[in-house]
């Protein structure tokens, strides 16, 4: 309750619960998405809805402190909280614990942030804890004094802590950079099938299935929409790993590109394939206009394009080139269109490293390197005789000689000095 007789409170402080909105069937979304909060999000967390309440219950000057999950400075679902957070109070001092436990047993890593309900100055003090740093009670008072470097959380773009020599990094890309999502490409996640065991095949598998086609063309209609794969497990750098697993993608057409759904009384040797698997290929949620064809997928031509594969969450960046058409399963993410050669040096680069490193985490702190963590990275302009060089390159193995050349190159692009260069190289190289 507000105290009687005033307008709000002087202070909020608190450590509001973290339960995600979707959560059984996101019955608190429901319940939240009709208050009028402008930062919700259905796939956000209710902590978020606790730092607008609190806002609202201070008075004009007044000051609120949380500790919560610091999972909506960087993840797409704390865009809103962000955007209302820099419209609406001045943070005063916003403390990471990036990676340090605050509380025992949670595996969730924490911030604080402290705001006033006042107009955002843009001056935010703000600290970066890494496991490395060692505080004893009473100390962390005395580190954020030490250690803070004023930055400017103005808008709902991620709120990423840097140190003065990476805020003098981030000034030069977003100077020659422009973000991912505006260059002619297309980024799209992998194939679900809803039933791995059933539509994920291997080398003898494949072969029995085409054995048991009663005539040239089932056997040559069926060789077609049995495609090589992609999974997570398999991406290395540049490169993969043919793991000799297959797709039976049976596909339910692009209805908007005229493309029918595969019919499966053409393909008797399939049916009867995913036939023995009885009620687990009949009963999966993720299906098509039938059992047998996968779900929607507007995109699968995009697959046999030349592209850059990645796996979307792990503890380490790869990104492979792939040609042969091969169909990423929905454990990876795809980028296909103009200029994918230098995108998978880049990518792949120190360079590329730093530009990811700000990705959201999963609770175990494996990176998430989903499309929106890749959408809004800063990539400059190269030349066609430039591109053809990364391409000749990316035909060949790449050896130590290749990358020193593809770092240069991707640091000058940048335009880095030698000591920035060397920063990236020493703390963002595998």
């Amino acid at each position: 309750n507000r105290p009687s007789g005033r307008n709000g409170f002087d202070i909020v402080i608190g450590n509001p619960p973290y339960i995600q909105l979707q959560n059984n069937g996101g019955e608190l979304a429901k319940i939240y998405q009709g208050y009028g909060f402008k930062g919700f999000a259905r796939t956000g967390d209710i902590y978020c809805l606790f730092y607008e309440r609190g806002y609202q219950l201070l008075r004009e000057g007044g000051h609120l402190c949380y500790i919560t999950s610091n999972k909506w400075m960087r993840a797409g679902y704390g865009e809103k909280i962000r955007g209302f957070l820099a419209h609406n109070t001045n943070p005063i001092l916003l403390v990471d614990f990036a990676g340090i436990k605050v509380f025992e047993g949670a595996t969730v890593d924490t911030n604080i942030l402290l705001f006033s309900k006042e107009k955002n100055e843009g001056k935010t003090l703000s600290v970066s804890l890494t496991k490395d740093v060692q505080l004893g009670r009473g100390e962390l008072c005395q580190y954020v004094q030490q250690h803070a470097t004023p930055s400017a959380f103005t808008s709902s773009e991620s709120w990423v802590i840097l140190s003065p020599m990476e805020q003098s990094i981030k000034r030069k890309i977003e100077a020659v950079g422009k973000p991912l999502k505006d260059w002619d490409i297309q980024i799209y996640r992998g194939v679900l099938t809803g039933c791995n065991e059933a539509f994920i095949i291997d080398e003898a598998k494949r072969a029995e299935i085409l054995s048991n086609c009663q005539s040239d063309d089932e056997r040559e209609r069926t060789e077609a929409i049995i495609r090589p794969i992609l999974r997570g497990r398999d991406i290395r750098r540049y490169g993969y790993v043919d793991s000799g697993k297959y797709l039976i993608n049976t596909h339910n057409g692009v209805k908007e590109k005229g493309i029918p759904p595969i019919d499966i009384t053409d393909y008797p040797a399939i049916k009867e394939h995913l036939d023995s698997f009885g009620d687990t290929v009949m009963l999966r949620s993720d299906q098509g206009d039938t059992p047998y064809n996968l779900r929607n997928c507007a995109y699968l031509e995009e697959f046999e394009k030349p592209k850059i594969v990645w796996k979307r969450i792990g503890s380490i960046l790869r990104f492979c080139y792939n040609e042969n058409g091969a169909l990423g399963l929905d454990s990876t993410c795809f980028i296909a269109g103009v200029g994918t050669e230098f995108l998978c040096c880049l990518l792949n680069s120190p360079m590329g490293h730093f530009l990811l490193k700000d990705s959201p985490k999963t609770g175990t702190g494996d990176l998430l390197i989903s499309i929106q963590a890749v959408e809004p990275i800063r990539v400059p302009p190269i030349t066609e005789a430039l591109r053809l060089r990364f391409e000749r390159l990316l035909t060949d193995t790449i050896g130590t000689k290749e990358e020193t050349f593809i770092n240069n190159e991707i640091f000058s692009l940048y335009r880095l000095s030698r000591e920035e260069q060397e920063y990236i190289k020493d703390n963002f190289s595998d």
